[in-house]
């Protein structure tokens, strides 16, 4: 286990046990939502089904019930997608890249970064489709052969790289998301009582049963995965970007676009990161596994990506002065003091402004401030793409056809609609699905487990009864010896005699018999008591507990313990005691989980 610098805050906060990992994640998967959950789900689900009846409008009228007209062919549609792909950019990185760089806090972030790219990428996918204007010869724009004479796709075409890079971007990121779940939901499978529950988590886990094997390919298909989906990062955001920058139009023909826009991308998703996960961390009672280092290390991200969002911005200004063109300068002097400077004033507040208050170490670590500026980022970056394509558009070469865009009620339903369907599968995934990854944790927590840090985690530096009975012993013995007096030059020789190893073992008497009769038979009665009486004639094959032998099992049936259902019942009070009372192997039940064991027995 690789040792952690002590100076470095700990990860996971509090006393927390491998037990409590899973007992805190799986809380919200085993016990009843809470009704706040089904409120949200239920406001989230009409916005939903309202933007499912605007597509479903569009595409039985015309995409004339959008605001487009004939000097501005893209405009809502297009900003909503590029927007949305932006947002599912910080799933890949925060997996793939920090997993090679072998980064211990993406470790409270990851899952949930995942399901939202996954979720986010569906919600981009419906614009283009719907941007055909017939949705149900989609499939076109693959390269398909067929008997529809030239119909044959353009590869030399921007937009047809999109649907490679997305559905690339779609693919290994659903898979790198369900790889990391088989353990977890192995884990929620084990602990189902519900029959249904069983037989589902039974079927999504794969057969998973922790052998050394499974572990092993685990981590070899995580690895590949990363390196996989590593370029994907760089790539889909350079792709959509091409969209643009292949163009000849002012304000899009430049080389600037891919880096800016991957830079863009990163710093959108991870402010989304950081508006859902703070919601999450406080309703599912997760701030021991997400806090204040964690939400520190997410805006430096932002504060780095926004400083180069804001470098993009000022080098697009100055190359479009010192190009010498006026049509490219015209069409940044009209994005700042044209009709639509309001657009572009809330773009370089959001984006530019909003992200340098990330110095301030103060407001970077606080809570609430963080929150807000994930919501104010994550506008500003709508803007921007609104900006970049609208204000291109509606004043081209030609005066005469200079037109204004203005969005329609179905510009709105729809967009409206997918973040009211992403929140609906977002609520369903951290309804159903652990989210935070459960196995990963539990690596984490001797090296950066509060607790673990501090020395001060159960059942480290106390004392072994047995230990410190014999040290006792031992340290009576030599007492004595040491109060001899050190004999003068002219006193006559005294011979010391130390007693031999085998007196020393004679005299150290274990811990059972230290304690009194009658103090034992009061703990036994005290520990009975918490765990219920048990009947000889009913009880459990306790040796299929691990760490119970036939001895112990012995022991167990003397003190009264005869069934699952009483060893079910423990917890670290039952332990400690249970340990006072035989003396034998203390700390064994508590470190293999005898109470957990139990459970699982008593339902198969």
């Amino acid at each position: 286990m690789q040792k952690e610098a002590s100076i470095r805050e700990p990860l996971i906060l509090g006393h927390k046990t491998y037990h409590d990992i899973t007992e805190d994640v799986c809380r919200s998967i085993e016990g009843k939502a809470p009704k706040t959950w089904y409120v949200i789900f239920g406001v989230a689900l009409i916005l939903g089904l309202f933007g499912i009846g605007c597509i479903l409008y569009l595409l039985g009228t015309g995409i004339g019930t959008w605001g487009l007209n004939k000097t501005v062919q893209w405009a809502w549609d297009i900003t909503n997608f590029v927007w949305w792909v932006g947002i599912g950019h910080a799933g890949t990185l925060i997996s793939a890249v920090l997993l090679l760089f072998r980064q211990k806090w993406r470790m409270a972030i990851n899952r949930a970064a995942e399901a939202m790219t996954i979720f986010a990428v569906f919600m981009a996918g419906l614009f283009p489709l719907i941007h055909m204007g017939r949705l149900w010869v989609g499939y076109w724009v693959m390269p398909i052969p067929n008997q529809f004479g030239s119909l044959w796709v353009n590869f030399n075409s921007p937009l047809l790289w999109d649907v490679f890079a997305i559905s690339t971007y779609l693919s290994v990121g659903f898979v790198f998301w369900y790889i990391g779940l088989l353990p977890d939901f192995a884990t929620i499978r084990d602990r189902a009582k519900n029959p249904v529950s069983k037989k589902m988590y039974s079927i999504l886990s794969f057969g998973w049963s922790g052998r050394a094997k499974h572990w092993n390919r685990f981590e070899i298909v995580s690895l590949v995965l990363a390196g996989l989906a590593t370029p994907l990062v760089f790539s889909v955001h350079s792709i959509v970007s091409f969209d643009f920058a292949t163009s000849v139009i002012p304000g899009w023909h430049t080389t600037i676009f891919p880096p800016y826009f991957v830079a863009g991308a990163v710093f959108s998703g991870f402010a989304m990161v950081q508006t859902i996960m703070l919601v999450v961390r406080k309703g599912l009672k997760l701030e021991a596994y997400l806090h204040v280092k964690h939400i520190e290390y997410m805006n430096i991200v932002i504060m780095v990506t926004g400083s180069i969002v804001g470098v993009a911005y000022l080098t697009e200004l100055f190359m479009s002065w010192y190009s010498g063109v006026e049509y490219e300068s015209y069409a940044f002097i009209n994005r700042a003091t044209g009709p639509y400077w309001w657009a572009y004033a809330a773009m370089m507040t959001c984006n530019v402004v909003s992200p340098q208050l990330m110095w301030f170490k103060k407001l970077r670590r606080s809570l609430l401030f963080t929150f807000f500026i994930s919501i104010v980022v994550n506008i500003g970056m709508w803007f921007e793409r609104f900006v970049i394509i609208v204000t291109s558009l509606h004043q081209d070469y030609l005066p005469s056809s200079w037109s204004m865009f203005h969005p329609t009620w179905v510009d709105i339903g729809i967009y409206i609609g997918t973040i009211g369907l992403f929140f609906v599968f977002y609520l369903a995934f951290a309804r159903y699905f652990p989210i935070l990854p459960i196995a990963e944790l539990k690596t984490i927590l001797k090296s950066s487990g509060e607790s673990y840090k501090n020395d001060t985690a159960p059942g480290r530096n106390k004392p072994v009864p047995a230990l410190a009975a014999a040290a006792a012993a031992v340290q009576e013995v030599v007492a004595p010896v040491a109060e001899i007096e050190t004999p003068k030059v002219e006193a006559p020789e005294v011979d010391v005699v130390i007693p031999p190893v085998e007196t020393l073992k004679s005299t150290a008497k274990p811990a059972s018999e230290t304690v009194s009769a009658e103090e034992k038979e009061n703990r036994i009665s005290s520990l009975i008591e918490k765990l219920g009486k048990g009947s000889a004639d009913s009880k459990d094959d306790l040796k299929l507990i691990s760490g119970v032998g036939p001895k112990l099992e012995g022991t167990l049936n003397d003190i009264g313990i005869y069934t699952f259902e009483q060893v079910s019942k423990m917890s670290k009070a039952e332990y400690d005691l249970l340990d006072s009372i035989t003396g034998t192997f203390p700390g064994r039940a508590e470190r293999d989980n005898w109470a957990e064991q139990a459970k699982t027995l008593m339902n198969k």
